[in-house]
């Protein structure tokens, strides 16, 4: 091997070698595969910093500052004794007075102090009562600062042993390297833990600052485990560990509000997953309940009966709004023309906890996202729906409901309805062709799932006003539904907005507009938290609308969002 080059005088250090041998083998290797192999060997990062931590220390122990004399302050005065007699001389006398100065006697006393102690890092002595039949044993020594250590500790139930439950992932013990799940902790600073509960040596640990030192048995090395690939799941409750009684350790628990991006960085337990939120800088992994264990909880906490799906009052518009068709020349908005009837199969059928998420961007060209829109009756959905169409009525559009009803003079198929027979209609019901539907006065009214692919078809965005608990059943890779839930604001707020506001109110098609009541406002609010609660994780913006231009401008700047920024869609949407 040819010789390093090297500047006069100097001596190439072990990283400079290290940084120089690529090229220096190069000409000696004529394989593909062996020139990889030494590129990412050589290159590897961790090598790097390994070489450098080398070099750093060398460099410590050569060039180390060492004190020409550790008492200083004593040579000091032994001459200031020596010269006393010898005081005639001027140059003496300032010298002894400047010895004599209190600044100059501390600063001597200062350097004495530096100079007598060693900053060398020191090792804490073994244990001088270690059995000869002793498991052979690790002392480690960790400084803690105002982070946690990162561990948990569980007692087994037949030795009574205290064991390293957990490691947390990005923790201090977990960067260490040197505690692992299993490992038997013997003491804590010179403790002995075999005769304490678990909770008495977390106050310990709690307690102690700076340094600290455990005595463990190592356990028995298994395999390593193979790298599990990135998770990233939606939470769809809020969790707060403060409050959780069954969490093993509350300090390790990770906070967060539905809604919520989790990157999941261990499964092993199989009750209590690691996580930490998307994006945070943070490498520390806090505790979670695992969705297999929340389910169980949230299904032992569901009340006896199931829930039901809510439903507008007969004054409210329900299911499929008349203001869908903006074209009908008879336009009486607020008309509740039926009860829905949909099942309630979507409403139980699950618990929700984590749904499996992954970073979606619409590619130019595909289809948009179905809009969905919802909110309690006279929150102003149908003006939002409205304002978007007027704005640009070459991207948005809506779809057109079906009916069984007899076609009118002044009606046009396909315009105002698609009409079609009730045979027919019943048909699609059992076929589950219909997102909503319900009858009234004897006639079928719904819109079916054709019908918004016939609006997305045309590179349209799709504007969909339905119940909440219709939502499940349009989500899917085909729709990937953008859900906006229109949220009314407090009362008072309500009050002064609706001031001169009218809804129809009667039950029949001759309804005459009439201002709100106090108990109308109530019943939007209620409804309101009432859709939150039940269906809030279905949500993927809430906008208040205190006031409809706002709120027209923050949906239109949410929509344009959806349309050109990456978001988090279930992995099912990307992957079907």
């Amino acid at each position: 091997m040819p010789a390093l080059a090297t500047s006069a005088g100097h001596e190439p250090g072990l990283y400079e070698l290290l940084a120089a041998l690529p090229s220096q083998l190069q000409p000696h290797v004529s394989e593909p595969e062996d020139r990889t192999f030494l590129q990412n060997m050589f290159g590897e990062r961790s090598l790097h910093s390994l070489v450098k931590i080398h070099e750093c220390l060398h460099r410590y122990e050569e060039c180390s500052p060492t004190p020409v004399l550790e008492k200083a302050g004593t040579l000091a005065r032994d001459l200031s004794e020596e010269l006393q007699g010898k005081s005639a001389n001027g140059e003496i006398r300032e010298l002894l007075k400047l010895l004599a100065k209190p600044h100059v006697q501390s600063l001597l006393t200062v350097h004495d102090t530096v100079a007598q102690k060693s900053y060398d890092p020191e090792l804490p002595p073994l244990p001088d009562d270690i059995d000869d039949d002793e498991d052979s044993v690790k002392i480690i020594r960790l400084v803690k600062n105002k982070e946690p250590l990162g561990a948990t500790i569980k007692q087994d139930e037949h030795t009574g042993a205290i064991l390293v439950a957990r490691i947390m992932r990005g923790g201090a013990a977990d960067r260490s390297g040197l505690i692992h799940v299993g490992d038997e902790l013997k003491e804590v600073n010179g403790i002995p833990v075999d005769d304490k509960k678990p909770e008495e040596i977390i106050r310990i640990l709690a307690q102690s600052q700076g340094a600290i030192t455990f005595k463990v048995v190592p356990a028995i090395k298994e395999d390593a485990p193979s790298k599990e690939p990135k998770m990233f799941v939606k939470a769809l409750f809020d969790y707060d560990p403060r409050e959780d009684k069954a969490i093993p350790c509350k300090e390790a628990g990770l906070p967060f509000k539905r809604g919520a991006v989790l990157q999941i960085m261990s499964q092993e337990d199989g009750t209590w997953w690691q996580a930490k939120h998307e994006g945070d800088s943070n490498p520390r992994a806090g505790l979670i309940p695992s969705k297999q264990f929340q389910e169980r909880r949230l299904a032992l906490q569901r009340p006896a009966a199931p829930l039901q799906p809510l439903k507008a009052p007969i004054r409210r518009p329900s299911g499929f709004r008349r203001s869908f068709r903006l074209s009908r020349r008879n336009k009486k908005t607020n008309k509740s023309m039926y009860e829905c009837k949909k099942s309630e199969i979507y409403d139980t059928a699950d618990v929700p906890t984590y749904e499996e998420v992954t970073p979606y961007r619409r590619q130019s060209g595909a289809r948009h996202r179905l809009v969905v829109l919802v909110g309690p009756a006279g929150v102003g959905l149908n003006e939002l729906k409205r304002k978007l169409l007027v704005s640009d009525p070459q991207h948005f559009s809506v779809t057109v409901p079906h009916t069984s009803r007899t076609k009118r003079n002044q009606e046009n198929d396909g315009v105002e309805y698609h009409f079609i027979s009730k045979h027919l209609f019943e048909t699609d019901i059992h076929n589950n062709k219909l997102i909503e539907y319900g009858e009234y006065r004897g006639n079928y009214y719904g819109t079916s799932l054709d019908s918004v692919r016939s609006v997305l078809s045309k590179n349209k965005v799709c504007l969909l006003d339905v119940q909440p608990h219709s939502i499940k059943h349009l989500r899917t890779a085909e729709f990937k539904p953008y859900v906006v839930f229109v949220k009314p604001p407090a009362l008072e707020r309500l009050r002064e907005t609706r001031r001169n506001a009218k809804v129809i109110s009667d039950k029949d098609d001759k309804g005459t507009p009439k201002p709100y009541t106090e108990e109308d406002f109530l019943e939007m609010v209620t409804t309101g938290q009432s859709m939150e609660g039940q269906y809030g994780h279905l949500f993927e913006k809430v906008i208040v609308n205190d006031d409809l231009a706002a709120a027209f401008g923050e949906l239109r700047l949410a929509l344009k969002k959806v349309e050109t920024e990456t978001h988090w869609v279930p992995v099912s949407w990307t992957h079907s």
